[in-house]
């Protein structure tokens, strides 16, 4: 059974909805956008598969965490909520429960359109808490 997750995206600067049909089973989201379009993504997880599309659609801006720079879930949490839940990093700060977030939560700050780039921040996010004392 599909969960349904109605999210905004930014197309030339206009807010329209986009429509994600998730299957955790299958391990696939179904995109269909305002204008009829629609795809079936696949991936290792769920937040893979939204990486997949924030890739495919550069020209378009998701407003939500899981498009959000440093937003990446742990090992653990990629296999435990299949990647929906994951943790917004913060440079220097160890992360704790506080910062797990829904990758499909509203957010519009420091949105990207290429997965390499919350890669690389989350890379960046390591180093910067290597020699962090809790």
């Amino acid at each position: 059974m599909a969960d349904r997750k109605i999210i905004s995206v930014l197309r030339g600067g206009q807010k329209e909805e986009a429509w994600l049909d998730i299957n955790e089973r299958r391990l696939t989201i179904l995109l269909t956008l305002s204008n009829g379009w629609s795809k079936t993504y696949t991936g290792v997880n769920i937040y893979d598969c939204f990486g997949r599309i924030i890739k495919e659609h550069a020209d378009l801006k998701f407003l939500c965490k899981g498009a959000k720079r440093n937003v990446r879930p742990s090992s653990m949490s990629a296999q435990m909520t299949l990647g929906v839940v994951a943790y917004e990093n913060i440079l220097g700060k160890p992360a704790s429960r506080e910062d797990l977030v829904n990758i499909f939560d509203y957010d519009d700050q420091d949105i990207v359109s290429d997965p390499q780039l919350q890669k690389d921040y989350f890379f960046l996010w390591m180093e910067s808490i290597r020699d962090v004392e809790e």
